[in-house]
C-alpha cells in the first residue's frame, strides 16, 4: 500500500509503536515484504516468510508449499529476504529491530498518560507520554515536503528545555522562551526523552501530570 517507500514504511511504524496501545507487528513486516495480489481474499498477504534465496525462500523443503512465495518483481524472495536483510546495517529488518528495542525503552508510552501538544501545522502531530515524574515525546510529519515549526513541550520550570533525540545525536534544546524549533524531513520522526537521560534516577513511585497532580499507583 506504500509502495515500498521506505520513508513512509518508517513513518507508519514508528507511529504504530508511539500511539497509545499495543503495537503488533506480522510477521514479513520487518523486511517489508509485499502482497501476492493474484491470490484470493487475505491469503494474498499470507504467503511463505521469505527466509533467504533458498528454493521456496527457504521456509520449506517441500515441493509443495502450502502457498506460493513471492518469486517475481521489486518483492521477490530473492531481493527482499532475511539472510540479505541482516548482513545489511542500513536494512528495514535492523532498523525494525532497533525500533521494537528503543520502544521497551520508554515505558512511559504503555503506562503514562499521553497529551497531544498543540501545533500550527495541520502536517505535524507531536505527543507527550509522562509517568513517574518522566516525560517522553513523539514527533511525526506526514507530509512528503519538510517542514519547520515551534512549539512548547508544556511542562513546568526548566524540565523541557533539552530535549534528548533516542535515535540519533540531534538533540533540540529550547530558546530563551521555552520553545523548541525544529525542521522536519518528508515523512520525518523524531524519538526525544525530556530533560535528559537520567530517567531512572528521577523515575518515582510517584505519578505527577503537568498540573502537579499526584496519583499513588495501584
Amino acid at each position: 500500500m506504500l509502495g515500498g517507500d521506505r520513508r513512509r514504511l518508517e513513518l507508519a511504524y514508528s507511529l504504530m509503536c508511539t500511539l497509545p496501545g499495543t503495537p503488533v507487528i506480522r510477521y514479513g513486516d520487518e523486511i517489508a515484504m509485499g502482497d501476492n495480489l493474484d491470490l484470493p481474499e487475505r491469503n494474498c498477504g499470507r504467503t511463505p516468510m521469505q527466509w533467504s534465496t533458498e528454493p521456496h525462500a527457504g521456509f520449506t523443503e517441500s515441493d509443495r508449499p502450502c502457498a506460493p512465495v513471492i518469486d517475481k518483481g521489486p518483492y521477490g524472495y530473492e531481493r527482499v529476504n532475511v539472510a540479505k536483510q541482516r548482513r545489511d546495517p542500513n536494512s528495514m529488518l535492523n532498523w525494525t529491530e532497533r525500533i521494537v528495542r528503543m520502544r521497551k525503552e520508554v515505558p512511559e508510552v504503555g503506562w503514562g498518560d499521553f497529551r497531544v501538544i498543540t501545533v500550527r501545522d495541520p502536517a505535524v502531530l507531536i505527543i507527550r507520554y509522562d509517568w513517574r515524574n518522566n516525560s517522553v515525546l513523539f514527533v511525526h510529519n506526514f507530509d512528503e515536503k519538510p517542514r519547520e515549526f515551534s512549539f512548547a513541550v508544556g511542562l513546568p520550570g526548566e524540565t523541557g528545555k533539552l530535549l534528548v533525540n533516542l535515535l540519533t545525536e540531534d538533540h533540540s534544546h529550547a530558546d530563551d522562551r521555552g520553545r523548541h524549533t525544529l525542521m522536519l524531513e518528508g515523512y520525518g520522526y523524531r524519538w526525544y526523552r525530556v530533560g535528559g537521560l537520567d530517567y531512572l534516577l528521577k523515575r518515582s513511585d510517584i505519578d505527577t501530570d503537568a498540573t502537579g497532580k499526584t496519583s499513588h499507583p495501584a
